[in-house]
């Protein structure tokens, strides 16, 4: 038996349409100060965990309820299932780069159960099991079948790239042949309320090379507008989705969708549907994304609001940033363009990492950019979606940071890192990035082929760093243009690129269309978004005031928040004021008083004492 290649989280290796190929997280091992200790928490506490907390909520013992093996009613919410799913999908990447027996032995008991609760007919769902099996395929609107498929269909394929093994494989490839029987392309339509499986069978296409699958996306996606769903615009079936050009409806369904659609056109080039994807995205960039790349504004119906309402107390759900990555992503691997480069870095740094305490085992569903002190991080929720999607996707980062093409290398995220990568025409190339981002802006990258080799080692610019950016090359400056630094040589082992990015306080203000940000200004340095919080203040956080032209000290912490860099100048702070709470306009605000106004990033708050807290300040003179 040939020796297994373990396999990238989106497999584009044979997409005709792609314009870059991702690898597989076992070819790269992160290694720097911020990452690496994250992603040591998360296989070490955060998913023992959370299997633990699958196993109190009883959505475990929902498995072996549907096989027959324990008695009593069904424990959770209907779709349970998918919690345990994720956990699978987190165990499966996790062991593809860190081999752990105890891991291995713990995810092969979850799936036996997973395999004894199927039936004979392909048909997986523990609610829908024992007591209600008269109500399968009753309710596609809420009930989250296929959804939960979706789920059990991506953990399949992460177990099958991460250890070479079909066991799960199997079971997801009947059940979607359970599916794709009773909801047969071109015959009866049929599509779920929450999306999820679309792109999961576009990646079982992948695997298999089943063209059924990629039929079966493809026809899920043309479902919608149809009535399946009563035309809700809430579940997106409100037009055909080739016909969308509004973001609208539930943040994460709309965003799941969306990067089914991608996929899609990775595999087809479907002109329409890539046409449609091209709108969306230019409106959810273009107005319904909030500064930390959390997406979702609004608390009713986890969804988007309209253009430019992006309050202060914004839901930001975090499976909504990982979504947005998800569709980012995809759309960096079909066209190469920085922009969907740019936001998977933010949404990581500022929109998924804040839903994960420093302790690794509370979570936040939500992420407004203001709270009074009373929003915090909970061990699990009844709605559990969260938790295990951090875990599954910091599990699979290390597939997130380089890509290849045709032309050579691609890294997409300044995380340091060892790499083992090949070129086009098989050529081996260790790589090794250095860098002590997000804190600093240096970064090196050491390129050793196995022998001397010429390709082009893309390096990007990221947004953030404006023009302030040096490159030099074995000691050789380098002019930089575009938004990729494009390095084509003949490249020996041991080359150095030195990169330094300038990494100077910024001061954010949102489009004069969003009210709620109108003369506040958020900060920013590198990758990461910062915020002001009660603990480290002596004044209400709500009294400060900034200028927008302060001098920022930047001061690393080590012994604050796991290790931070600080930002720190003299702003002001407005008098107490005990007035009524509407008055006429004055002439001129009333002075302040000198106040010490201390950031911190953003994704670090809330794991001290409770207090107030904000990412937009008011400006001094308003």
């Amino acid at each position: 038996m040939s020796e297994h290649r373990p396999g990238p989280v989106v497999d584009t290796t044979a997409s005709g349409h792609a314009r870059l190929r991702p690898v597989a997280p076992r070819d790269v091992r992160i290694t720097d100060d911020f990452w690496a200790p994250r992603l040591r928490r998360n296989r070490e506490v955060t998913i023992p965990a959370q299997h633990q907390q699958c196993e109190t909520t009883g959505a475990l013992r929902n498995f072996a309820r549907a096989a027959g093996s324990v008695g009593g009613g069904f424990s959770g919410r209907y779709y349970s299932d998918s919690d345990v799913y994720k956990w699978i999908e987190a165990a499966s990447w996790t062991l593809a780069t860190d081999p752990s027996p105890e891991l291995a032995d713990r995810l092969d008991a979850v799936i036996k159960l997973v395999a004894g609760a199927q039936d004979a007919d392909g048909y997986l769902n523990t609610y829908f099991s024992v007591d209600r099996v008269g109500e399968r395929w009753t309710d596609l609107v809420v009930r989250h079948e296929m959804y939960c498929i979706g789920h059990l269909v991506a953990a399949a394929v992460a177990h099958m790239r991460a250890t070479g093994r079909t066991d799960l494989l199997d079971v997801a490839v009947a059940a979607c042949t359970h599916i794709a029987t009773r909801f047969a392309p071109g015959e009866a339509p049929g599509t779920c309320g929450h999306p999820g499986l679309e792109m999961a069978l576009v990646e079982l296409y992948r695997t298999t090379g089943d063209e059924r699958w990629l039929r079966l996306a493809t026809w899920q996606l043309d479902s919608r507008g149809r009535g399946v769903l009563d035309g809700s615009e809430y579940l997106i079936d409100h037009q055909p989705v080739r016909a969308q050009d509004r973001v609208t409806g539930h943040a994460v369904r709309a965003l799941y969708l969306y990067a089914g659609m991608a996929d899609v056109v990775l595999e087809t080039g479907d002109a329409s549907l890539r046409a449609a994807l091209e709108r969306l995205w230019a409106d959810l960039a273009g107005g319904k994304t909030a500064v930390t790349g959390g997406v979702g504004a609004r608390w009713d119906g986890e969804a988007f609001g309209d253009a430019y309402e992006l309050p202060d107390r914004a839901y930001n759900e975090t499976c909504a940033s990982i979504a947005h990555i998800f569709l980012a992503w995809r759309l960096l691997l079909l066209t190469g363009e920085p922009q969907y480069r740019d936001v998977v870095e933010t949404a990581l740094h500022n929109g998924v990492l804040p839903g994960l305490s420093q302790s690794g085992t509370e979570f936040f569903y939500q992420n407004p950019l203001a709270d009074a002190g009373r929003h915090r991080r909970e061990p699990w929720f009844d709605c559990a979606c969260c938790p295990p999607n951090i875990a599954r996707l910091l599990a699979s980062l290390p597939g997130y940071l380089w890509t290849t093409s045709e032309e050579g290398l691609w890294a997409q995220l300044y995380i340091g890192n060892e790499a083992a990568l090949r070129l086009a025409d098989g050529t081996p190339v260790s790589v090794a990035l250095d860098t002590s981002l997000p804190w600093d802006g240096a970064v090196r990258v050491t390129v050793s082929p196995a022998a001397p080799s010429e390709f082009t080692l893309f390096l990007p610019l990221p947004g953030w760093a404006g023009d302030d950016v040096t490159v030099v090359v074995n000691g050789a400056p380098v002019t930089v243009s575009g938004p990729w630094v494009s390095l084509r040589r003949t490249w020996a082992p041991g080359d150095v690129v030195e990169l330094t990015f300038g990494t100077p306080v910024r001061a954010l203000v949102a489009h004069p269309r969003v009210a709620a940000t109108h003369h506040r200004v958020a900060l920013a340095r590198g990758p990461l978004v910062y915020c002001v919080e009660q603990a480290d203040h002596d004044v209400p956080v709500d009294d400060l005031r900034l200028t927008g032209a302060e001098a920022w000290t930047a001061d690393h912490r080590p012994d604050l928040l796991g290790g931070v860099t600080t930002l720190t100048a003299d702003g002001s702070a407005v008098a107490p004021d005990d007035g009524p709470l509407y008055r006429p306009l004055a002439a001129a605000p009333a002075p302040g008083t000198a106040a010490r106004v201390t950031a911190i990033p953003y994704y670090a708050w809330a794991n001290r004492e409770p207090g107030a807290m904000r990412v937009f300040v008011p400006l001094a003179d308003r």
